[in-house]
């Protein structure tokens, strides 16, 4: 594809399609339209009782939206099991331009001012689309994971998609449903209007606490 603009990213999200690239220097970029859509349900989030002990421990220091690029260069960086990437510099390019429209968010693990892992993905409505994730330290992504959760909860989102189901997803309670069911699922979360990915403290201006995250989490399940 050429000339991707933000306006037809945001409608592709809305029908269910998004856009990956073969390789972080590969400029191409294609879309995707799986059979079967991963998908992680807030209602049914599962945290383990080791992981729980970790985010009431307030490790990291968790804030939204203070460092998008440094995350999505993150995410797009060489790891360990995982030298390419799909983000290419378009893609990074493209999501910037989202976040500066307010329609992209990241969630970010700090130790004091060093950025240790999280992730970031589109927000459209009531859906969170989970784009990618990273870590330097032990559970920081997880904890990343479990604010965002917290959040989209608090906020009245009703979808999380990661379109794929992975053995790390796999542990929070990822499922894996058909394309039928994903579009209808969509279909009702991008109408909710009301859907606030600030209802809790920003991390910035005001302290997250892990605590106040596993209320939001357990408080109606």
């Amino acid at each position: 594809m050429s000339e991707l603009s933000p306006e037809l990213l945001l409608a592709a999200y809305a029908h269910g399609v998004f856009p990956m690239a073969e390789s972080r220097d590969d400029p191409t970029l294609y879309w995707l339209d799986p059979d079967e859509r991963g998908i992680l349900p807030l209602e049914s989030f599962h945290l383990s009782r080791r992981l729980r002990r970790t985010v009431r421990s307030d490790r990291f220091a968790v804030r939204i939206d203070s460092a998008f690029s440094r995350v999505i260069d993150a995410c797009a960086a060489p790891r360990r099991g995982s030298a390419d990437s799909w983000i290419n510099d378009e893609i990074k390019s493209l999501y910037t331009d989202l976040f500066n429209r307010g329609f992209c968010h990241s969630v970010e693990c700090w130790r004091e001012e060093r950025l240790v892992g999280g992730l970031y993905g589109v927000s459209i409505g009531g859906a969170f689309f989970g784009e990618s994730m990273f870590s330097l330290e032990r559970d920081a992504s997880k904890i990343a994971l479990v604010h965002l959760v917290a959040r989209l909860r608090a906020g009245g989102f009703v979808l999380l998609d990661t379109q794929f189901v992975t053995d790390h997803l796999t542990q929070f309670g990822v499922i894996e449903i058909s394309r039928e069911n994903y579009q209808q699922r969509l279909r009702q979360a991008i109408m909710i209007d009301e859907a606030d990915f600030f209802a809790l403290p920003d991390g910035v201006t005001q302290r997250l606490s892990g605590e106040l995250a596993i209320q939001s989490i357990t408080q109606t399940s």
